[in-house]
């Protein structure tokens, strides 16, 4: 048979054309529920559909903390259509399925993929995960398991990287919204029942609160699947009022307020990582200050440049300029002090409020020189003076960053339910690209003393006998 027909029983393919753009339409539909339905087209034999929820652990002022965390940890086990996780699995071995769950401090995403034909069965099951899980006392009991031996691995994480994200939200934010934790703390492992989760999907996972994404799917054949399985069938709890009860109350949402501030612990990280290669003790730093949410577009766009900007990583990183080998924190930083383990530039984004951070590692004999070095990078950024090419590179690589990331279609499926559950639309990547091309020096600038006016926040773990006081860090930043 000749390649140029197609073989007899395989499912017809679906190609670009040359007239397709790399920006597509994303169609957005309101159900009289309140659930938002987002969906774009794409070429290919699979499909990826999911359910972006707005809740998380900044929600969890009335629950124990860590309540998202189980949620996370339990999803797509037995439900009222499926028994546990492997019903599920079988269910999806014949129409080529995978499924996940993701969670962060103010969102929760499940997902589903499979092949084209059979979106149904996606959307289905999205609608079991979410409106319909049982949570039996057991798995809960599994999911309480499954945290604990995710808290002993942390403990053994030579680089600390979730540790030290707990700790300096919870140094900018204080014990409320975004510094609240997002991993559930080990005294709180037997705190979590059935009853306080489902009174925590009763209250939080609304249709209103919710958007239905989808990439590679006709629009309206996914409507017509919210409908049937999102508006027409109720939640479980709805069904089942006994399941929730009416205490605690429903977490208000409030505007994450920056208050900056000191989070240091002290701790023996001398025998975090054994064998014939160990490595060294490290004392680890961080410092950051507030900036603005990812609302705001203009703004924010100027702190992605930025970021690229200062880049950074791991004092063995290795891979060229793609790695980020020619961003500010390597060529003024690891490559000049060989002392520092890792330097790297962070940003994390809300709808309310962003956070821009620096997380350092070097020997604990070193700490002090290693505050010094962070303190005059900003100082740098704010106040220094800036290569033409250095900032052409940094939007070249945010830009390149920006289009790779846009080939993955899982990539896609959350930029359309993030944007979508915030704003209502998805701005498409060009109109990102267009600002991020006008963002000059003068810009930067203006953004970074802008930043060094913020209280700011330092995190610090390990030895910390040579830490500097918080006073001289401030002052040393010109407060």
């Amino acid at each position: 048979m000749p390649l140029s027909e197609p073989i007899p029983g395989l499912p017809q393919v679906i190609y670009p054309t040359p007239s397709s753009s790399r920006d597509t339409e994303t169609k957005v539909t309101v159900m009289k529920n309140g659930l938002k339905v987002a969906s774009e087209k794409k070429f290919g034999q699979y499909c990826i559909a999911g359910v972006a929820i707005n809740s998380g652990s900044r929600l969890e002022s009335n629950y124990p903390s860590g309540l998202s965390h189980f949620l996370e940890r339990s999803a797509f086990r037995s439900t009222a259509k499926f028994r546990n996780r492997e019903h599920i699995l079988e269910h999806l071995s014949g129409v080529g399925g995978t499924f996940d769950c993701q969670g962060s401090r103010d969102l929760i995403i499940y997902a589903v993929s499979v092949i084209n034909e059979h979106l149904e069965t996606a959307v289905e099951l999205l609608g079991e995960a979410v409106l319909r899980p049982r949570l039996q006392q057991h798995e809960v009991k599994q999911t309480a398991a499954r945290i604990a031996f995710e808290l002993q691995d942390m403990a053994y994480d030579p680089e600390r990287k979730t540790q030290l994200a707990e700790m300096i939200h919870a140094a900018a934010y204080g014990d409320q919204t975004l510094g609240r934790p997002k991993i559930c703390p080990e005294q709180n492992l037997d705190k979590i029942t059935p009853n306080l989760m489902f009174n925590f999907l009763k209250h939080n996972y609304r249709p209103e609160n919710m958007v239905l994404a989808a990439v590679g799917v006709e629009h309206e054949r996914l409507v017509d699947l919210a409908e049937k399985y999102f508006v027409e069938r109720s939640p479980i709890w709805l069904e089942d009022p006994s399941l929730a009860s009416e205490h605690p109350l429903p977490s208000p949402k409030q505007k994450a307020v920056y208050t900056g501030g000191l989070n240091a612990i002290e701790a023996d990280l001398s025998n975090v990582s054994l064998g014939p290669t160990p490595l060294p003790n490290l004392a680890h730093f961080q410092l950051g200050f507030e900036v603005c949410s990812h609302l705001e577009l203009d703004e924010f766009v100027i702190v992605c440049v930025m970021n690229m900007l200062m880049g950074g990583g791991g004092s063995f990183s290795a891979g060229g300029p793609g790695k980020g080998m020619f961003t500010r924190l390597f060529t003024s930083v690891l490559n000049r002090y060989h002392w520092i383990n890792s330097c790297a530039a962070h940003n994390a984004s809300y709808e309310d409020t962003g956070l821009f951070y620096i997380q350092s590692s070097a020997g604990p004999e070193n700490l002090k020189s290693l505050v010094d070095v962070v303190i005059n990078e900003f100082k740098e950024l704010a106040y220094g003076p800036m290569f033409r090419d250095e900032l052409a590179r940094a939007k070249k690589q945010l830009i390149s960053m920006l289009w790779l990331n846009l080939e993955v279609r899982p990539i896609v499926f959350e930029d359309i339910a993030r944007q979508v559950l915030v704003t209502g639309f998805r701005r498409q990547p060009r109109q990102l690209i267009e600002r991020i091309e006008t963002v000059t020096e003068d810009d930067i600038k203006r953004v970074a003393i802008k930043m060094l006016t913020k209280k700011p926040t330092v995190c610090c773990l390990g030895d910390l006998r040579k830490l500097p006081p918080y006073d001289y860090i401030r002052g040393e930043l010109g407060q």
